[in-house]
């Protein structure tokens, strides 16, 4: 008998136990591409320092707006900088550019004041300047501070050399008579030049101010300058009193030149102060070799050359070439200036060539015209070179080794007035050396020896006079010659006008002026016939007149 086989066939209902593991499994696939298309390009920076940076907790921002979160921190593989992993946002790759700038913002103390104070208490977090470059990249080297200017910022940015560093720091101002128009963007050094540079940003509001003919100069805050001029203290504000910075302008009476175009950094020399830059704003220059015999101690680069107190060029290196013309054997030291044609021709009514004034110099020469050092300050002990017309001395060699030094025309030059007060003093010493001294000495001696004699004897009449005053009789001197002026006043007054003794004496006089007068006849007949008293005077016949003569 067949045994009855059964038939096994697939079952094809679903089982309602599938639905909740099938929703789990869509759910989490949604979270999952929800999670994974919220968020943004994963990026990496290099930062010297991961100071206050947290996994998971400091966040990416641009102007205060979360736009990334920082998800690793780690060294990198030769230990020389900070790797960060940071996940960016949904959306943000249109902000990941070539130029884009990332720093760390925290409590910082500059120039500007306290920025960051905000993170003491919600830790740093790191700052992007989305850049305007379509490039985009994904990896970025943090700045070590905040930029001075960002990508989206316009301006002109220029370069400054110097021959040394650390003169100016990221971030200090740039002025334009007291205003601030920049910032030192950068700094750096320059191998190949052995220069340092300086990179400044000019906002685009001051660029029209930038010149080529622009002279910068630094600005401390506070000049001092104690030079051949005297003593002068410039204060600018408060910000560059503390933190420094840098000064440019066209210098007065400089041309201003033309307006700087785009294209690549111009470059400008940074100047320690402005009269090193109104030292050299002058192009057109006329070098003359100076021999000294005087002492050029000093005398340094940038003293000014003066003719009769009107500045005429400067003084370019002291000293200049040593030669067998000019050597310590020579007693004579070089100085190598600059005559600056734009000062002679700024005073001038006419303007010269550099042909036409050298040979104006030449002419002067044979006139008189000489350099001689002179003090500029008394209490530095600074010099500079007066030029003036010395007619006595109108001799000047015309060989070749004294016309030109070095393939320089040479400027004659005369004795200071140092040189010159030390022939006086030697020749008054020199005449004192020669005087007898040693008699002049005994000649004193002598005359001091008399002297105290004579003093000894004043003393001792002085004694003896004193000895006098002091007796009763001397004492009683003073009324005695009180008591005779009285008698004699007494006396006086008998005679004054009024009195009788007056009248008698007036009535005598009146006498005897009477009786003088009856012989006035007698003395005029005695002074005419002198023995008129032996044989009597001669009588005078009567006067007859003419007329009455007989013919």
């Amino acid at each position: 008998m067949d045994q009855p086989t059964a038939t096994v066939a697939p079952n094809r209902r679903f089982s309602p136990v599938w639905i909740i593991p099938i929703v789990s499994v869509l759910v989490a696939g949604w979270m999952v591409y929800q999670y994974l298309s919220q968020q943004g390009p994963e990026i990496h920076l290099a930062s010297p320092t991961a100071s206050g940076v947290v996994p998971d907790k400091t966040q990416v921002k641009v102007r205060s707006v979360k736009v990334g979160m920082v998800t690793a921190v780690k060294l990198s593989k030769d230990y020389s900088q900070i790797d960060l992993t940071v996940r960016m946002d949904s959306g943000t790759e249109r902000m990941l550019g070539k130029d884009s700038e990332f720093w760390l913002v925290k409590p910082r103390i500059g120039t500007e004041g306290v920025t960051g104070l905000e993170t003491l208490l919600s830790g740093p977090y790191i700052e992007l300047e989305p850049g305007d470059s379509k490039e985009r990249r994904s990896d970025f080297v943090m700045l070590s501070a905040p930029p001075v200017a960002g990508p989206n910022i316009r301006g002109t940015r220029i370069i400054l050399v110097a021959s040394e560093a650390g003169k100016l720091a990221i971030g200090d101002p740039v002025m334009f008579e007291g205003y601030v128009v920049g910032r030192v963007e950068k700094t750096g050094f320059d191998v190949a030049r052995h220069q340092a540079t300086y990179q400044l940003f000019i906002f685009q509001t001051y660029s029209g101010l930038l010149r080529t003919r622009s002279r910068f100069w630094l600005n401390s805050g506070i000049d001092i300058n104690f030079s051949a001029r005297g003593f002068n203290i410039n204060v600018a504000s408060l910000e560059t009193l503390i933190a420094g910075g840098v000064t440019f302008a066209v210098p007065e009476g400089s041309p201003e030149g033309e307006l700087l175009t785009g294209g690549t950094m111009p470059e400008f020399e940074l100047y320690d102060n402005l009269q090193d830059v109104k030292a050299d704003m002058y192009e057109q220059l006329i070098p003359y070799a100076m021999l000294f015999t005087d002492s050029v101690r000093g005398l340094a680069p940038g003293a000014p050359v003066e003719y009769r107190g009107i500045r005429i060029g400067t003084v370019k290196q002291v000293p200049f070439v040593l030669s067998s013309e000019a050597s310590v054997a020579t007693m004579k030291i070089p100085v190598l200036v600059n005559i600056e044609v734009e000062r002679i021709n700024h005073l001038a009514s006419s303007r010269e060539t550099i042909d036409q004034l050298e040979q104006s110099f030449a002419n002067a020469f044979k006139n008189g015209l000489r350099a001689s050092l002179k003090t500029a300050n008394l209490l530095s002990g600074s010099l500079y070179i007066d030029i003036d017309f010395y007619p006595d001395e109108v001799h000047f060699a015309t060989s070749s080794d004294t016309r030109k030094y070095y393939g320089y025309n040479v400027f004659p030059t005369i004795e200071g007035e140092f040189v010159l007060l030390q022939q006086h003093i030697e020749h008054i010493l020199t005449r004192l050396d020669k005087l007898p001294i040693d008699k002049t000495v005994d000649y004193l001696n002598q005359g001091l020896v008399h002297l105290d004699g004579a003093s000894q004897q004043l003393q001792q009449t002085l004694k003896d006079v004193d000895s006098l005053l002091v007796q009763q009789e001397t004492r009683q001197l003073p009324q005695t010659v009180h008591k005779i002026l009285a008698d004699l006043r007494s006396i006086l007054q008998g005679f004054s006008p009024g009195s009788t003794n007056y009248a008698e004496i007036a009535q005598v006089l009146l006498r005897i002026n009477q009786a003088l007068g009856q012989l006035e006849p007698l003395l005029q007949t005695l002074n005419a016939q002198p023995d008129a008293l032996i044989f009597g005077a001669k009588e005078t016949a009567d006067p007859i007149p003419v007329k009455g003569r007989n013919p």
